[in-house]
């Protein structure tokens, strides 16, 4: 029997320390350690290396459940392939553990409860961002032209005939940037020249 340890993170911002540290101290031998969103079901190749490497008698070890799996039938699909090998699946901070009938009820109902608390911080996120916006706040990057800038790189485009990559070479950018910054009148010569 071996125990075999899976961690996850959803940005690659975030450490996987902790919950390595928490695994190695549960006896883990082996852990498998990936950043990725727990939306991406279907993309998490150290997860399916994971499920792949398990063998009849081992125990899988994650810190909390929503690390092995978002959705709740994400979730049971995993402890059903499980069943099937015969692996037990535990978590750390989450005392209980499949191979006992209420073990497997309780992933169940905690895998809903998760996947509810993941819902609603979303909507509680976007509303913010959606009051943010109507109080005038801007998201995303910050302009690389100020209006001016802008101005004097319509009159270089226009007046003085500067090719666009002429003006990107001059203004210390890509092409798009310039382009951008001539909109709408660079959508139109785009269109033009298509």
């Amino acid at each position: 029997m071996a125990i075999i340890g899976y961690a996850r993170v959803s940005s690659s911002s975030q450490s996987l320390d902790v919950q390595e540290s928490k695994l190695r101290e549960a006896g883990c031998t082996k852990i498998f350690m990936e950043k990725r969103s727990g939306k991406q079901t279907d993309d998490r190749p150290e997860l399916a290396r994971c499920l792949e490497f398990l063998r009849e008698g081992d125990q899988l070890v994650a810190c909390r459940l929503d690390r092995v799996g978002r959705s709740a039938s994400h979730l049971m699909r995993v402890v059903e392939l499980l069943e099937k090998k015969r692996v037990t699946l535990r978590f750390i901070d989450q005392p209980f553990q499949t191979d006992t009938a209420t073990g497997r009820v309780l992933v169940g109902v905690l895998s809903v409860f998760s996947a509810f608390e993941f819902d609603i911080r979303r909507e509680r996120q976007l509303d913010g961002i959606r009051k943010a916006k109507e109080r005038g706040t801007r998201f995303g990057r910050k302009p690389l032209f100020s209006e001016e800038q802008r101005q004097r790189i319509r009159v270089l485009r226009e007046v003085e005939n500067f090719t666009v990559p002429a003006l990107a070479d001059r203004f210390g950018c890509g092409v798009a940037s310039i382009y951008r910054a001539l909109a709408p009148t660079a959508r139109a010569e785009q269109n033009a020249s298509a």
